[in-house]
């Protein structure tokens, strides 16, 4: 693996690991450590607290000094069971000027160019040290990259600038909201649907929480928003309830009911005030339930937590991306990336990457060859302004 492969060859390599996060994601791992390796650059792993099947990886190249550049990307994709896809989704096919496959825009495309360009700049002899970051679990609520931060910080001399790279068509995206999420088990009690009312429905009590989240988008929606929040689409907080199950029969009070419920905030609202304002509504509809059936109980588990990123006055990372690729436009996005942690650890942050945020999650995923090769042209001008 002495060979100084392309961005598209590595990209090819990357795509033919099927990492979807339910999934191990160790072969891609081991192939990164190996091929940096060949290359003369020392890879360093960190393993997932209690999965032992997945880990993140990074590296450091040029001086071991403070100030680097780091580029992060993430491992995992989401998965491709039930949708229709007209090629391999794990072999990247070249149709149209489009690149298909699992992860090539959300986002091995950047992952492929990061690693490109951090054997470049080892190469090349750079004055300023650039840092590689590939991490697990984004996709489940970027639960992995608190943990790969804290390494690397114990490794390496402190970053300076953080370009997280998820599709953002080249531009400076400098916002986006925060998340939280919560996994939530509502506990009834089972009787004959015809004496329902000694009984305690689950999935009824479950759908009252339900509500309340809809009702707390539509008083979110209704109000104007602030100027500083104006620019993300939607403008304002939201509450999403994306899978339900429970149940046992039509004609018996449901015993049990689960669901998510998961919250995008708006970069300066609290997790913590939303957090107890659903808590509070829990104890209300719990309080209900119990009065019927005692040791009945609604039970919140949290899943993830994810910092928002907040525009930053005069930031290092922005004015550095909008230096190489020209663009001055402003950006906000209302998906959530790992960069509200790297904020959150004191980076200054900025969200760069080739693609297209429409194209992530679908069937015949893809990213054009044109947005590829612009992400390339960033990296030549990156390792331009780090010698």
């Amino acid at each position: 693996m002495t060979d100084r492969l392309s961005p598209r060859a590595i990209l090819e390599k990357l795509v033919s690991f099927p990492t979807v996060s339910s999934d191990t994601n160790l072969p891609l791992i081991d192939w990164v450590e190996a091929y940096l390796k060949s290359h003369g650059i020392a890879a360093h792993r960190h393993p997932h607290e209690s999965d032992p099947a997945k880990a993140a990886v990074f590296a450091h190249v040029g001086p071991e000094v403070e100030g680097a550049v780091v580029l992060s990307g993430h491992t995992d994709v989401v998965p491709v069971e039930g949708q229709p896809w007209s090629t391999d989704p794990f072999e990247v096919v070249e149709k149209d000027g489009k690149l298909f496959g699992r992860g090539t825009c959300d986002m091995k495309g950047f992952d492929a160019l990061a690693i490109w360009a951090v054997v470049e700049a080892h190469y090349a002899g750079v004055t300023r040290p650039l840092q590689l970051a590939l991490s697990y679990d984004e996709e489940i609520g970027c639960t992995g990259a608190a943990p790969l931060i804290e390494s690397m910080q114990a490794q390496f001399p402190k970053a300076d600038v953080v370009i997280v790279g998820e599709p953002t068509m080249m531009g400076a995206v400098t916002g986006h909201k925060g998340g939280i999420g919560f996994h939530v088990h509502v506990k009834g009690f089972e009787v004959h649907s015809s004496l329902m009312h000694t009984g305690v429905n689950a999935i009824m009590y479950g759908a009252k929480l339900i509500a309340w989240a809809n009702e707390m988008n539509a008083q979110n929606s209704a109000q104007e928003p602030e100027a500083s929040v104006a620019d993300f689409v939607p403008p304002w907080s939201t509450l999403h309830v994306g899978t339900i199950q429970g149940g046992t029969a039509h004609n018996i009070t449901a015993l049990d009911c689960q669901f998510d419920l998961t919250f995008r905030l708006l970069p300066g609202e609290s997790a913590d005030v939303w957090v107890a304002r659903t808590k509070a509504k829990v104890a209300e509809i719990e309080a209900e339930m119990q009065a019927v059936v005692p040791g009945t109980y609604i039970q919140m588990d949290e899943v993830f937590s994810l910092p928002g990123v907040v525009p930053e006055a005069d930031g290092a990372a922005e004015a550095l991306v909008r230096r190489l690729t020209g663009d001055n436009a402003s950006h906000v996005v209302s998906y959530g990336t790992e960069g509200g942690h790297f904020q959150s650890a004191g980076y200054s942050t900025v969200i760069c990457g080739p693609g297209d945020i429409a194209q992530a999650h679908q069937p015949d995923e893809f990213l054009s060859v044109a947005q590829f090769e612009a992400g390339q042209r960033f990296m030549q001008k990156l390792l331009e302004a780090c010698r």
